[in-house]
């Protein structure tokens, strides 16, 4: 039997069959569990699996299809290693919020360099357009302007204003969709804004630190009456990639990957070698400074030999 994993919650999975649009409860054999990878999780939503059945309902993954893309997150404890978020995805939408809790500008890099290096179209989503002052949305539309020149594409929303909210349906329609931001962002509320029959679990900002309470605990794929589906992720704090070589780093930052081209030397890393274009583009504020420090801190994980 044929099936797409919908839920994950670490021990055991949900798969929705594919011809009979059931949902079984499943679990994977030992052999998943003996593959060696810096993964900490052999599944996950969005993966589509090979399952058969037992007396007791319960199902038995037997195979995983190859994925055509997957987003992870570095592990909670274990630094060279990491969790696979989501797989299969056609479109990740990064919520920003200037505030309430403050987005720094290294996570969406990091977001975005994920999303090139395993080939996902990313949308930046300004959440909570609402809530700022004329200052602010200045400043947000600023930030909005130097990532469209690269090349991404963003949208000013408000679950609560519903300002472009029928602009984003008809964006995710009949995609397979996730949402990531900062925990506090407004991910549930969004979803719920879209769609309020799912009545996702949603939480205040917590006034001490100004940063979300987790209210997702678990991945999970809620499918839209429009078309389509999303898969509600728990709130990401660091974003990863594995097997990545320290040469390619530059080419999932399209600015300076076109930029690097004029370099004196062909294998310059831009760092601090002599006649590197890359370098005089960030003095000439070509180059945003912010994308390029993360860039520089991105390298030098690299050099730890860690989950970049």
């Amino acid at each position: 039997m044929k099936g797409l994993i919908t839920k994950s919650t670490g021990s055991w999975y949900q798969v929705l069959e594919a011809e009979s649009g059931k949902f079984f409860e499943a679990r994977i054999r030992g052999k998943f569990k003996l593959i060696k990878t810096r993964l900490t999780n052999p599944l996950a939503v969005g993966d589509h699996v090979e399952f058969s059945l037992e007396q007791d309902e319960v199902a038995w993954i037997t195979k995983i299809d190859a994925r055509k893309n997957y987003l992870i997150r570095k592990s909670v404890n274990l630094s060279k290693e990491a969790h696979i978020i989501a797989s299969n995805i056609d479109l990740a939408c990064f919520i920003f919020t200037l505030k309430h809790p403050e987005t720094s500008l290294g996570f969406l890099d990091r977001f975005l360099v994920c999303c090139e290096a395993y080939n996902i179209t990313p949308l930046i989503l300004f959440n909570k357009m609402d809530v700022l002052s004329d200052e602010e949305k200045e400043l947000t539309r600023f930030i909005a302007e130097i990532y469209n020149e690269i090349g991404y594409d963003s949208l000013e929303i408000s679950s609560y204003s519903q300002l472009n909210l029928e602009v984003l349906k008809q964006t995710i329609k009949d995609k397979v969709s996730v949402f990531f931001g900062h925990s506090g962002s407004g991910k549930s509320t969004l979803v719920n804004a879209l769609q309020p029959d799912l009545n996702l679990k949603t939480s205040e900002i917590s006034e001490t630190h100004l940063k979300g309470k987790h209210t997702t605990t678990f991945a999970q794929m809620h499918f839209w009456t429009f078309g389509g589906s999303v898969i509600d992720t728990p709130g990401v704090r660091e974003f990863a990639m594995i097997d990545v070589e320290k040469e390619e780093i530059q080419h999932y930052f399209p600015e300076i990957f076109a930029i690097g081209r004029e370099c004196k030397f062909h294998n310059c890393m831009h760092l601090n070698e002599p006649k590197c274009a890359v370098l005089s583009a960030v003095e000439e504020e070509k180059i945003q400074e912010s994308r390029y420090l993360t860039y520089v801190k991105i390298m030098e994980e690299a050099d730890e030999n860690n989950v970049i």
